[in-house]
C-alpha cells in the first residue's frame, strides 16, 4: 500500500511491484526497468520521465496517470488501462499494447513505432504527431481519434474503415492504399 507515496527518481529496476497500490504516487524520473507491475494500480500517478524499459505490466491501471516523455520500450502492457492518461513524447517502441484501453488518452508526439495495439480501445484518444510505423494495428477502436500529422506508414492490420472513423488532416501519413478522412 504506497497510495500517494514520494518515490521521484527512486531506482526500482526489477522491482517486484505485483498488484501494488500506487495510486497518485509521485514516481518521475524512477528507474522502473525489468521491474513486475502486473495488475498495480498507478492511477492519477506522476510519472514522468519515468523509465519502464521491459517492464512486465499487464493489466496495470493507469487511469489519468501522467507519463509525460516516460520510456517504455518493450515493455508488456496488453490489458492495461490508460484511459485519459497523458503521454506526450513517451517511449512506446515495440511496446505490447493489446487490448490496453486508451479512451481519452494524450498520446501526442509518442513513439509508438512496432507497438502491438491489436485490438486496443483509443476512442477519443489524441495522437498528433505520433510515429506508428510498423505498428500493429488489427481491430484497433480508432473512434473520433485525431491523427494529425501522425505516421502511420508501415502499419499492419489499418483498415479504411478503421480510417473512416478517426481524424486525420493534411500531413497524416498513411500506409499505401488509404486515403485520409477529413471530417472522420
Amino acid at each position: 500500500m504506497l497510495r500517494g507515496a514520494n518515490l521521484t527518481g527512486a531506482n526500482l529496476q526489477k522491482a517486484n511491484l505485483i498488484g501494488a497500490h500506487l495510486q497518485q504516487a509521485r514516481l518521475a524520473g524512477a528507474n522502473l526497468a525489468d521491474a513486475r507491475l502486473s495488475g498495480a494500480n498507478l492511477v492519477a500517478a506522476n510519472l514522468d520521465n519515468a523509465c519502464f524499459v521491459g517492464a512486465d505490466m499487464e493489466f496495470v491501471l493507469m487511469t489519468k496517470a501522467v507519463l509525460r516523455g516516460a520510456s517504455l520500450h518493450g515493455a508488456d502492457m496488453s490489458g492495461a488501462i490508460l484511459d485519459a492518461a497523458t503521454l506526450t513524447r513517451a517511449d512506446l517502441r515495440a511496446v505490447n499494447l493489446r487490448g490496453a484501453g486508451f479512451r481519452d488518452a494524450q498520446l501526442d508526439e509518442a513513439d509508438l513505432r512496432e507497438a502491438r495495439l491489436g485490438g486496443a480501445y483509443l476512442a477519443g484518444a489524441t495522437l498528433r504527431g505520433a510515429d506508428l510505423r510498423g505498428a500493429y494495428l488489427r481491430l484497433a477502436s480508432f473512434e473520433n481519434v485525431d491523427l494529425t500529422d501522425a505516421d502511420l506508414r508501415g502499419a499492419e492490420g489499418l483498415t479504411q474503415a478503421q480510417l473512416d472513423k478517426a481524424r486525420c488532416r493534411t500531413g497524416t501519413k498513411l500506409p499505401d492504399g488509404l486515403k485520409e478522412t477529413r471530417d472522420g
